[in-house]
This record gives C-alpha cells, structure tokens and sequence, in this order.
C-alpha cells in the first residue's frame, strides 16, 4: 500500500492498513517529509502515533525522475491512499495515468468535500466540524466546541478504509472519493433526523438533559468524578438496592426521574458523597450498572485493562506506548526517519547503486 499523505487523515488510513498486516510505504517530500514531523506542543505527537508501522522513502515525484520511480511503486502496489489538496495530485499523475499503470489498483483519495457545489474547497478537520453542526452539538450554547480528538480525519479514514475492503472483497479495482464533510453528517445524522421529529432547534448536547433520568457526573468522598448511567427502570431498582436507598414511587419510572432531574440528581449526590470512589464502583459493578471514571488520556498510561489494547514502539530514542488499532494483531513497532527506507525500496524496484547515488545527489530522493 502507497501512502501519500500528511497529518492526521490519510496517515489513519496507512495506519489501520499496517495493523492489518498490510506492507505501507509512506511517500514524503524530501524537505522536511510529512508536516506533522516538526509539530509542537498539543501536537507534537502527531507524527509518532499515525506513522507507526510504515517504511519512508523520500521522494520528489514533481521531477521527472521522481515521477518515474512513483509510476514504478504503483505498479507494483494493490492500494494508494492520499489526502492532498483538491487536484494536487493530477498535476503530478492522474486517474487515468495511474489506472494504465496499474488496472488492479484501488485508489483511495481523502478530501474535505466529495462531489458537488464544495468538491474543490480545502478543508480541515476543526472547519468541517463547525459547517457540519458536530462543533454546535459539542459545545455549549453560544459556544461551539471542537471534539477532543481529530475524529472526523479519523472517522473519515475509517470509513476510505471500509470502502477500500469492500472492493478487495469484491475483486474490484478503481477510483475511491470520501470526503471529511460527509463523514462529519453521517456522525451527526441522528440530530438532523431528530429535528425534523421535534420540529424545534436542538440545544447543543451538553446544555440540554439526555433521554435519561440519572445520566450525569458524581462526587465521591474522596473527590473523584465519576458518570453514572441508568437507561432502565429494572437498573435504577438495581442502584437504589446497591446504595440501601428506599424504593420512592415518584421515582419509579424513568420519565419521573428525568422531569424530577433538579430535585432527584442533588439527592444522589448527597448519598454518594459518603462513598469513596472504590466502594461505588464495587457497587456499581455487583448490580452491573455502567459508568465512567473521568480520566484524562495519559492517565490510561496507568490503566491495567488499556495497556493490555497498547503497542511499545521507539522514535529517536524515545520510548513511547500507544494504541492499536482494535482487534488487529499485526502491531508493527517501528516509526521511521524520513527517507529510512529510500534505498532498500529502490534496490526492490531494481535501480542499480550508481542510479541511486545519482538520484541522491539530485535531491530525487533523500
């Protein structure tokens, strides 16, 4: 698998086909490779975590030359994924060019918009969140919020790669567009839909109450939070049980509980508060009631049941753990300097060591 890619989208989808057991050959620019490798701050992880698992070679396929040795990795590819501006990659090579070169190739392209009005606009995660309503439902009111992740590039990647397998599956080659929009509506399809049921505007999630009664972050006695939910009538008999709190009609039935809110969550709290944060989930989990203890993401790092779903890998002499694609078991630990794997991948292709020298010291590859 051919990945042309940067940042977060089309670096998912090489990814995901890594922990697949599929070989990804990464394709950077020899001046400097991927942008996300001199990110800082927030950011400065980006490169290490969606390029585990892939080989780096550094090419300049704007030359000539350089457009030769890509024409020569696509015929020897099953899969290309890139993420590059709308119509970067036909000034370099085009669909029709790619498919003579390759008719069994299946060419995945991430872009910010699929066909229509938008098709030739650039976009990014953050903005399609805010165009697609994911920002105003995450938010608060008057205060749209970007998701904690960049999980639009990666659900988009998520779904190019389900399409891409559909094909495999199939036997079928060609030409495969998936944009961030038309992930992000997907995502938020259910409060569109939700909409035209309620024929009122919809409060952004975290300022309107959920469907259920007790749905909401608690204080233990040793001050941790932790979110406890109850979406049954039978569960909410199993939670007073677990906390010795007497059975009360006005509470028995769920929608009595949700319209009771104001007065039923501050009696809760008044009960928990005397439990420290083990005995609740002791009891929580005896009556197998869900719930969430609020973490932070590095504080998985100390998470017996997340270690077990996380990958060691080493980048420049750093040591890192991280996730894995679920269920996969082709966990590759390797993350690559720019242009590590230029020369192996070349000698493969056949170019003769003279040749290589001589691409070398044109700036071809690196």
């Amino acid at each position: 698998m051919l990945e042309i890619g940067q940042v977060v989208a089309g670096p998912t989808a090489g990814l995901i086909f890594s922990d697949l057991g599929f070989r990804v050959i990464k394709i950077e620019n020899p001046n400097g490779g991927d942008i996300s490798r001199k990110l800082t701050g927030s950011s400065s992880g980006t490169f290490e975590y969606y390029n585990r698992g892939k080989e780096s070679i550094a090419l300049d396929f704007r030359t000539d030359t350089g457009k030769k040795i890509l024409e020569g990795l696509i015929k020897n590819a099953d899969i290309i994924v890139e993420n590059l501006g709308p119509g970067s990659m036909d000034k370099i090579i085009n669909q029709d060019r790619i498919k003579q070169l390759n008719p069994k190739i299946i060419y995945l392209s991430i872009k910010g918009y699929m066909c229509g009005p938008y098709e030739n606009r650039k976009s990014l995660d953050f903005p399609i969140e805010i165009e697609s309503g994911i920002a105003y439902m995450t938010g608060l009111k008057n205060k749209p919020m970007r998701i904690g992740s960049s999980a639009i590039d990666m659900a988009t990647a998520m779904m190019g790669v389900m399409l891409v397998l559909d094909k495999l599956r199939r036997h079928e080659s060609g030409f495969i567009k998936i944009g961030l929009f038309e992930t992000a509506m997907f995502l938020v399809g259910q409060h569109i839909v939700t909409y035209q049921k309620e024929k009122r505007d919809l409060m952004p999630l975290n300022e309107e109450n959920f469907a259920w009664g007790i749905y909401d972050f608690f204080m233990s006695s040793d001050n941790k939070k932790i979110f406890i939910a109850i979406s049954t009538d039978t569960q909410w008999g199993d939670f007073c049980r677990a906390f010795n709190i007497p059975p009360r009609d006005e509470y028995k039935s769920n929608i009595q509980r949700y319209n009771q809110r104001d007065k039923l969550i501050p009696e809760i709290q008044k009960i928990l508060i005397s439990y420290n944060l083990n005995d609740i989930i002791l009891r929580l989990n005896k009556f197998n009631i869900s719930y969430g203890i609020l973490n932070r993401p590095w504080d998985l790092l100390k998470n017996e049941h997340a270690l077990m779903h996380m990958v060691n890998a080493e980048y420049n002499g750093t040591d890192f753990i991280m996730p894995y694609v679920p269920g996969t078991r082709n966990n590759k630990k390797n993350i690559e300097n720019l242009g590590c794997s230029s020369l192996k991948i070349l000698r493969e292709l056949g170019y003769t060591a003279e040749e290589i020298k001589n691409f070398i010291d044109s700036g071809v590859i690196k």
